[in-house]
């Protein structure tokens, strides 16, 4: 680790000397009850220096997993042993969390709004808020999702691998697989990466549910990226396999509208042809067969049965060859769920 004597750090107008560790209340809005409405902000800082790294969670409100994530991670971090500072916010769309709802109130995607303007929408003015508190006085940051409207993912990193050192940080981590995933516009990613800031994303486990293994995956790869920015002198003793790097995704969809009988698994390696489910009525007639269209590892489902002709259902992952370079298309997922939260 780094000697000497760490600097103070300013958010908000407040300043945390080395080796303290403060609880950090920003006012984002009233309510129109009038009811103050404020962003809850850790900071932890090292009293050695090192870099500031930022943990995120719950941009979209219903995912609860990384919420659970910060607190494990809080729970193992001493200022006294930390190299560096942390900045821990377990939840950004605090309108959303409170609502149980992906969204904002008027409906917007806070992980489409970033870098966000001070005078724009409530999407815009918390993404602002968020960037100039916290993003900016980064160096590095984890962003903590898990999949979207019932779908579950595999644990996984999505990140530029194309840059060397995101590269190092994402394997660190120790998720079973990740992926080079094109920066979305609107993302707190890109606006950070747009900054200069290197950012990876975990994305693991269904929304509002806690996902014990995801969460201690999750927990276990954050202070694994702190151990190897040299922010720790530990690191968790046990690491999963070696990351499965992805090359493509696709959704194998629905043909026909029904209810779904998938016996297909997170984590399963297929083969091309392979039987995955059923789609069928609620008597099991006009039944229509869901098959892998190619080999390939499930990173990810919808866990709601009902479905509709053209549905994703199961997303497959190809492997990439070894020694190749990863890409991933850069979609929106409300459209086609491919791409990055």
């Amino acid at each position: 680790m780094p000697k000497g004597r760490n600097q103070p750090i300013e958010v908000a107008g407040v300043f945390v000397n080395p080796g303290e560790r403060r609880r950090i209340e920003i006012p984002v809005a009233k309510l129109p009850t009038g009811t103050q409405l404020d962003l809850p902000i850790m900071v932890i800082n090292g009293a050695k220096p090192g870099p500031t790294v930022w943990i995120s969670a719950a941009v979209h409100g219903d995912e609860v997993n990384g919420v659970e994530i910060i607190g494990r991670v809080l729970e193992r971090t001493e200022p006294r042993e930390l190299a560096g500072c942390l900045i821990a916010v377990p939840i950004v769309n605090v309108f959303g969390f409170n609502a149980q709802s992906r969204y904002l109130p008027d409906r917007r995607d806070l992980n489409r709004s970033f870098p966000g303007f001070e005078q724009g929408s409530v999407a815009a003015r918390l993404a602002w808020l968020f960037m100039q508190e916290v993003v900016r006085k980064c160096n590095y940051g984890i962003d903590l999702h898990t999949g979207s409207n019932h779908r579950t993912n595999l644990p996984q990193i999505r990140a530029n691998l194309h840059d060397e050192e995101t590269r190092r940080l994402a394997e660190a981590f120790g998720a079973p697989v990740i992926m080079h995933a094109g920066a979305i516009d609107g993302s707190l990613r890109k606006a950070a990466t747009m900054s200069g800031i290197r950012t990876i994303v975990y994305e693991a486990g269904e929304p509002l549910r806690f996902d014990d293994d995801a969460i201690q995956l999750g927990r276990d790869g954050v202070l694994r990226v702190l151990h190897a920015l040299s922010m720790r002198a530990t690191r968790p003793r046990h690491k999963g396999q070696h990351s499965a790097l992805i090359a493509k995704t696709t959704w194998v969809r629905a043909l026909n509208s029904g209810i779904l009988r998938l016996d297909a698994r997170l984590g399963d390696k297929v083969v091309a042809g392979q039987h995955l489910g059923i789609v069928a009525d609620a008597f099991g007639d006009d039944a229509a067969p869901l098959t892998a269209p190619e080999d390939g590892l499930i990173i990810g489902h919808t866990n709601n049965p009902l479905v509709q002709a053209g549905e994703a259902v199961v997303h497959l992952a190809a492997m990439a060859p070894e020694g190749t370079e990863a890409t991933l298309p850069e979609v929106d997922p409300e459209a086609r769920p491919v791409a990055e939260p």
